[in-house]
C-alpha cells in the first residue's frame, strides 16, 4: 500500500452540526482529490460491478427511488441522483436512519469527491468513541476507492479489508485516522479532553481483533 501519512493527510475531515426538522444532527465531511475524470469517478461510484472491487457487492436498484443493499452492512433508498455530479441517500444500518450526500466536481487534474454523512445526535455515543467511529469506516472506503482507480491490480481486495485493518500497516492507518478525527473534533469546539478520550476508545475499539468463536 502507498505510504500511511500520504493516504491520511489526502482527505481532509471535518465536524459540524446540522438542524433537522426532527433536532440537531452531526455532519461528518471526507473530501479527496482523484486522479480520475468525471465520469470515470461517477462510473466507479455508481456501477455495482465496480462498487463490489473496492467496497461491498450492492443490490437493489441504483436509480432515484430506488432501494439498495450493501451486503452485510447497510442499505437505503436512493432520494436524489444528478449524473454525474453526484447523489444523496439514506444510510440505514442496525435499526438507524442516517443520510449520505456525494458530490463530485472537476478539479485540477482530476476530480473531487466529497461525502456528507448526515445523522442524528446521540450524545452518548459520540461522547463514548467521537467522530471516528464513522469517519475512520469513510476512511477506509476512500482508500479503497483510490487503490481502485490507481492501481487495481494491487488493490486491497474486499473480502481481505477486514484482515488488512488488524496488520501493523492496517492500524497504523487507523490510529492516524483517529488522530486526525480527534483533530477535527477539537476544532469543531469539542472539549479537548473528552475528545482525547473518546478518540482513544475508537482507535482500539477498531484495532483490537474480535474473540474467536468457540
Amino acid at each position: 500500500m502507498n505510504d500511511v501519512t500520504h493516504q491520511i493527510s489526502a482527505v481532509r475531515r471535518t465536524v459540524g452540526k446540522r438542524v433537522l426538522e426532527a433536532g440537531e444532527a452531526s455532519v461528518v465531511t471526507v473530501s479527496r482529490l482523484y486522479p480520475a475524470d468525471l465520469d470515470d469517478l461517477w462510473d466507479a461510484c455508481t456501477k455495482p460491478e465496480r462498487i463490489q472491487r473496492w467496497f461491498l457487492p450492492v443490490e437493489g436498484e441504483l436509480r432515484l427511488g430506488g432501494r439498495y443493499q450493501l451486503v452485510g452492512n447497510a442499505g437505503g433508498v436512493v432520494e436524489r441522483c444528478d449524473p454525474p455530479k453526484g447523489f444523496a441517500a439514506t444510510w440505514e444500518f442496525g435499526g438507524e436512519v442516517s443520510w449520505i450526500e456525494l458530490k463530485l466536481t472537476p478539479e485540477a487534474d482530476g476530480t473531487r469527491f466529497e461525502l456528507e454523512h448526515v445523522a442524528h445526535v446521540d450524545d452518548e455515543r459520540a461522547a463514548e468513541f467521537g467522530p471516528g467511529a464513522v469517519g475512520i469506516g469513510w476512511d477506509s472506503i476512500l482508500l479503497g476507492l483510490f487503490q481502485h482507480v490507481t492501481s487495481p491490480e494491487t488493490a486491497i481486495k474486499p473480502s481481505e479489508a477486514m484482515a488488512w485493518m488488524l496488520s501493523p500497516e492496517g492500524k497504523a492507518f487507523v490510529t492516524a485516522s483517529s488522530e486526525d478525527w480527534y483533530r477535527a473534533n477539537v476544532e469543531a469546539g469539542a472539549d479537548p479532553a473528552a475528545a482525547r478520550a473518546a478518540a482513544d476508545r475508537c482507535t482500539a475499539a477498531y484495532t483490537t481483533a474480535p474473540p474467536e468463536e468457540a
